[in-house]
């Protein structure tokens, strides 16, 4: 139903998924119930403070997790203050709900717990076949199996306390489509767009302009420098582990050897055919019928070898091959069906078999040619060879590799006697910043883009002390290392420095300005004296499921516009792009194609109004344990600032 929502589902999907974080991500292995005393405290819920950390260890469990279940997502659009905001919010919510479920004594019984694991197909990857947990699966997660068992016992409570409010949701189906109806109204408007861009030209530009803008407290935050660091860093991956492996002549021999078949070229055959046809399944007397054809043919060919191909044009029924004279071309094992390919292949180049029979038929094969099965020399595959073996070596040895080198820089003051010991690469960047996005070409771009990289970079020890930082694993077999050589903090940029971009901004601002002031001065006057449709651009019509590419602005702009005297005119303002005036000359009832069947519509409307009455019954529950949030995400680095860089 609702093909709005059919063509945003991916939309609507990851929408969901920001706001749906289940308790596994939000938490951590800890448990509900220890809860941190931290001294940055950023929300407090029934008595207990969240702390900076524990909001920051939210975010990126939520980011990784993303990253997990949809790998080619742009991490940026997860590290927004949109986001950090939504997660904190999500954090309250969690604790107030398990604060609830506590009160309400809906921890669940051992023996609805284990039935639970025993039955629901999501556990099945955690669950041996006798039904116990897979315990390695969960060390790997950080997990005990009691503190799986802790957290899916806090899960199911904190389920219930909403549970019964969503499944409790009615819709009656007049109800139902009334709503949707109104929310799918169809309005027939005429919309006259005046566009910033059409007065740029015409806007002059003074240094007195710049400087009132540049003194604007309200833009102060364009042109801030973001906080950077100018830093050396070292990285322990697979290929430097690889490159310090040295393997013996003698060990390579010995793989080829022991590993021969691998170097074989594949063994090819090719023949030809006569086929009389009896598939699978063909009754007793059909198959008599066709096995006896086949014999006479036989016969025939013993009789006269050099005549096969020609026998095989005028009686084979196989009709791919029969022109060519019951060629099949070559062709290598698995090809064939079984019998066939199993007779073919321990023929002798020039011989001709029996009957063979399949699920096609009755066969009369001659092998015409063969190739393959030649061994590779170890010359000539030593060093794909070499490679293989050395990357299976470093694959055991990076473990003992990276605890030496977390042993190393712990050890160190500096990073070069690390990678002098290690063999490894001692780079350097700077103006390294949190939101550091590198050339994909550049020299380890990729290790530079790394979240972890950052969050490591910019930890307040290591931002004051000049020294290593901790080894850390930053995922793909990959561990770092830093070493913050100078630290800059955020600052006010000169306006000598950000002149062109505060001067874009200025110029684009009154462009604006100036387009808003004649949409507005447009409108006044048509409201006065409406000028003759002809002179307006065409009618559209448009509804929440289909806004005709129209800016959302403009569509919301209309749809809660008062229509009780048509036609109806308003002005919309779109901000840096510019003004819109629209004329509304109708209201249309739905259409049926965007509501969809009935049944549909009151399954959806019953979702909605579940999901509002759940949501009014979470703030009533904040309210009740007292929640407070007291921070705020740090807003986005402007567009002019980073121009500027």
């Amino acid at each position: 139903m609702f093909d709005f929502v059919r063509r945003h589902t991916r939309i609507l999907q990851f929408i969901l998924l920001l706001l749906i974080v289940p308790s596994f991500v939000v938490f951590g292995i800890q448990g509900y119930d220890q809860f941190s005393e931290g001294r940055d405290s950023v929300a407090r819920v029934d008595g207990q403070d969240i702390s900076r950390s524990e909001w920051d260890n939210a975010h990126r469990n939520q980011i990784e997790r993303m990253r997990a279940q949809m790998p080619g997502i742009d991490v940026k659009m997860l590290d927004t203050p949109e986001v950090r905001q939504r997660v904190l919010e999500q954090l309250v919510d969690e604790r107030v709900i398990f604060a609830a479920a506590r009160d309400l004594h809906l921890t669940p019984t051992e023996q609805r717990l284990e039935r639970l694991f025993k039955t629901d197909a999501q556990f099945e990857q955690l669950r041996n076949p006798d039904g116990s947990v897979r315990k390695e699966l969960l060390a790997a997660q950080g997990m005990s199996s009691a503190m799986f068992a802790q957290r899916l016992s806090q899960d199911i409570a904190m389920s219930q306390v909403t549970s019964a409010i969503a499944l409790s949701a009615f819709a009656p189906e007049t109800v139902a489509r009334a709503a949707v109806d109104a929310f799918y109204q169809r309005r027939e408007v005429r919309v006259v767009r005046f566009d910033a861009r059409e007065q740029l030209g015409k806007v002059q530009v003074t240094d007195a302009d710049l400087q009132a803008y540049y003194d604007d407290a309200a833009n102060a935050r364009r042109f801030q420098s973001p906080e950077s660091v100018t830093m050396e860093y070292l990285v322990l991956d697979l290929p430097s582990v690889e490159r310090g492996i040295s393997i013996a002549e003698d060990d390579l021999r010995k793989y080829y050897s022991e590993n021969a078949s691998r170097y074989e070229q594949a063994q090819e055959r090719r023949a030809r055919h006569i086929l009389i046809k009896a598939e699978a399944g063909s009754p007793a007397d059909v198959k008599a019928a066709a096995r006896s054809k086949a014999e006479a043919l036989l016969a025939e060919v013993k009789k006269n070898p050099a005549g096969f191909a020609e026998l095989a044009k005028k009686s084979s029924e196989d009709p791919g091959s029969a022109p060519n004279g019951g060629d099949l071309d070559w062709f290598p094992r698995g090809a064939m069906v079984k019998p066939f390919e199993d007779t073919v292949f321990v023929m002798k180049k020039g011989e001709i078999s029996g009957i063979v029979e399949t699920d096609f038929g009755f066969h009369i094969i001659e092998l015409t040619d063969l190739r393959g099965g030649e061994r590779r020399s170890f010359e000539s595959v030593r060093a794909e060879i070499e490679a293989e073996v050395r990357k299976s070596l470093a694959q055991k040895r990076y473990a003992e590799a990276a605890e030496q080198f977390s042993n190393l820089v712990e050890q160190e003051d500096t990073l070069e006697p690390v990678a002098a010991q290690l063999k490894l690469t001692l780079r350097r960047v700077e103006r390294f910043t949190r939101a550091y996005r590198p050339a994909a070409q550049a020299e380890g771009a990729a290790v530079l883009a790394n979240p972890k990289l950052a969050e490591l970079a910019f930890l307040p020890d290591n931002l004051a002390g000049k020294h290593n930082s901790q080894a850390t694993d930053i995922g793909g077999n990959q561990m770092v290392a830093v070493r913050v050589l100078e630290h800059q903090a955020s600052r006010r940029q000169p306006l000598a420095d950000v002149r062109d971009a505060v001067r874009a901004a200025v110029q684009q601002d009154k462009a604006a300005r100036a387009a808003r002031a004649e949409g507005e001065a447009r409108l006044a006057k048509w409201k006065a004296s409406a000028p003759p449709l002809a002179e307006l651009p065409a009618a559209q019509t448009i509804s929440r499921a289909r806004s005709q590419d129209l800016p959302r602005p403009i569509v919301d702009a209309v749809l809660k516009a008062s229509v009780d005297t048509l036609p109806a005119w308003i002005g919309v303002d779109l901000g840096q792009d510019g003004h819109a005036v629209v004329m509304i000359e109708k209201v249309q009832a739905a259409d049926a194609a965007d509501t969809g069947p009935i049944e549909q519509v009151r399954q959806q409307y019953a979702a909605m109004w579940a999901q509002a009455e759940t949501e009014a019954y979470r703030a009533a529950l904040r309210k009740r344990y007292k929640s407070e949030i007291t921070a705020k995400a740090r807003p986005a680095e402007e567009p002019a600032a980073a121009a500027s860089k």
